[in-house]
């Protein structure tokens, strides 16, 4: 049972992470762009949930380009009116929007250390429902130092309807009150730093916290605090590199997004093993 449940959460977690690059690439704008709705080539993006989900590539340019024979020029030999043989050359990817094997490995490790940590209990799905949500936007922050409220405000409005549809499941290992008030406590807490410092924390981040807090309320006050912590030791650690490597300033903006992802990750898991 436990090697079928790591499957399949390895395979939810690398389905739902080939749909990360291009919901990545239309949010990846800057605060006052729309939404990207064409690929890099100009193509419309279309599909479900109105071109939303698809994969990284649209259809015209994952198709091959079309044998174009060229024309001979006036007075040409017999010989040479036909031409070489015409070459199909691939249609080029563009970088932005290129697919990649990271997201969906990232998703499935993380969709499969959940599930080893956690096992059979109910939260389990709402896990695996909130992984992929947060590796995009892990991305989408990194890209552009931005998260968006399309993405930031219904994963902590998720995070609260399925965990609280697990507490009501027998064989849950959280608490859906304290989860509740973990998600207040750390929005609160982001929500007073970006006051202090609005140059230093932006309100993505404080819209992010009430998500996370949710998830690591769920476990307790010691694993909140511990996931919260971590976010910070992890991005701290992550700027310290690039001071000594002479890749940025003391003052050098870094994306903290995927910090407190990760921070909360590892929270998760120790209060899921824990439980």
């Amino acid at each position: 049972m436990d090697a079928v449940l790591l499957a399949l959460a390895a395979v939810w977690g690398a389905v739902t992470g080939l749909l990360i690059p291009r919901a990545a690439y239309r949010f990846a704008v800057e605060p006052d762009e729309p939404w990207r709705t064409a690929c890099p080539a100009g193509h419309p993006l279309t599909g479900p949930a109105r071109g939303w989900l698809g994969p990284a590539r649209c259809a015209p340019c994952a198709a091959p380009a079309a044998r174009v024979p060229e024309t001979p020029g006036p007075g040409a030999p017999a010989s040479e009116a036909t031409g070489p043989e015409p070459q199909i050359t691939p249609a080029p990817t563009p970088p932005a929007y290129a697919p990649t094997t990271l997201a969906p490995l990232v998703t499935a490790l993380a969709c499969v250390v959940l599930a080893a940590a956690t096992g059979a209990r109910p939260e389990l799905v709402g896990w695996l429902a909130l992984a992929p949500v947060a590796v995009l936007l892990a991305v989408v922050d990194r890209r552009v130092h931005r998260l968006p409220d399309p993405l930031t405000l219904p994963l902590a409005a998720a995070a609260v309807l399925l965990l609280g549809g697990a507490a009501l499941l027998p064989g849950h290992a959280g608490s859906w009150t304290s989860g509740l008030l973990g998600g207040l406590a750390l929005g609160g807490f982001y929500l007073l730093l970006f006051l202090i410092n609005p140059n230093g924390m932006g309100f993505g981040d404080v819209k992010l916290a009430l998500a996370l807090g949710v998830a690591l309320g769920w476990y307790g006050w010691t694993v909140l605090f511990v996931g919260g912590f971590a976010g910070f030791l992890f991005g701290a650690a992550y700027g310290l590199a690039l001071v000594l490597l002479r890749r940025a300033g003391r003052r050098t903006g870094i994306p903290f997004g995927p910090f407190m992802i990760a921070g909360a990750l590892t929270g998760v898991l120790l209060g899921a093993l824990a439980g």
